[in-house]
């Protein structure tokens, strides 16, 4: 049975300002931490266990998490060197009641939060979403907040010796977690040269997207196709041709007679279909900008190089606007 450490019955133990916010800044930041590293072991997850009922993959799903972790974890293990510090050269402060009330905190949160998220996980697992997924989950879920359960009922035992190699071990284990976590998310989302250049090719769908139409209106209001993307122009409603984001080179228009034409733009990557990557229970009604994280529409799936897209214009669908 695990007993009170004997110094937290200290009564003479003082609590400085310094104490105050260095137990309060680690609290904090490994409750930040715990939570982004959750969240991105199951964007991971997700990504490699793709399910049909689930949403659509966004990079934000791994970057943000990411960014917590490189600059959160760091500060943590500085701030938690720091309070160790200070214990070894004033044992008294180890009976400092901001101490006694963070580890207690800490261990009911992170037992509520095992409990929680299992009873959500089988809720989700219920609705119908893959066993893989469910299984991983759960293991992530056990493995983030055992070492953190673990590593704070060692803080109060009495074995000191024991506990502190234990409690290093477990450190070493919380630092493994999360390089191979973070590793996992950059292997996904690719190097942020990947990342601008997907960005690059979502604009030039939209605007490839945005001429088609003004094309389809040219059109309807004039009862023909522009010879050119010039003819598009409109000094009166402001309507202007886009051109590359990249390189601010004008976009290929090819009119093919009647109404059939093709839009062309140079695209840096093959674009990337991740519908089922995302979480599960997505409201697709609120899936408004997919690309570059995903694209639903065949019309502009890509691969890399010089694409074009043919177009026909359906005169029944679209009809000329009577004069």
């Amino acid at each position: 049975m695990l007993l009170l450490n004997q110094p937290f019955m200290n009564p003479i133990a003082k609590t400085t300002p310094r104490d105050f916010f260095l137990h309060l800044g680690a609290t904090i930041i490994l409750y930040v931490s715990a939570v982004s590293l959750v969240n991105l072991s199951f964007s991971i997850i997700n990504y490699e266990f793709p399910d049909v009922l689930a949403g659509y993959f966004y990079s934000s799903s791994v970057a943000w998490p990411i960014s917590m972790l490189v600059v959160l974890v760091p500060a943590l293990y500085l701030i938690e060197w720091f309070i160790q510090r200070d214990i070894k050269k004033a044992p008294e402060k180890d009976s400092l009641w901001i101490r006694r009330w963070r580890i207690y905190l800490t261990l009911f949160l992170t037992g509520a939060t095992i409990i929680g998220d299992l009873i959500t996980l089988i809720n989700t697992y219920i609705n119908g979403e893959i066993s893989e997924r469910f299984i991983y989950k759960f293991l992530a879920i056990l493995v983030i907040f055992l070492v953190i359960f673990i590593y704070y009922i060692l803080e109060k035992t009495t074995d000191i010796s024991k506990s502190r190699i234990a409690k290093t071990i477990l450190a070493y284990v919380g630092i493994v977690i999360v390089i191979a976590s973070v590793i996992g998310g950059f292997i996904i989302v690719g190097s942020p040269y990947k990342q601008r250049s997907l960005r690059f090719d979502s604009q030039r769908v939209s605007d490839l997207s945005n001429i088609q139409w003004q094309i389809v209106n040219y059109w309807q209001s004039k009862g023909k196709l522009p010879l050119s993307l010039d003819d598009l122009k409109d000094s009166i409603s402001g309507t202007t041709i886009p051109t590359d984001p990249e390189n601010k080179t004008a976009y290929q228009y090819i009119f093919n007679g009647d109404l059939k034409f093709e839009l062309c733009s140079v695209f840096s990557l093959k674009s990337q279909d991740t519908k089922g990557k995302g979480a599960s229970g997505y409201n697709n009604s609120f899936d408004i900008i997919r690309y570059p994280y995903a694209i639903s529409d065949e019309n502009w799936t890509h691969d890399s190089g010089n694409i074009c897209f043919k177009r026909t214009i359906d005169p029944e669908r679209y009809p000329v606007k009577p004069k």
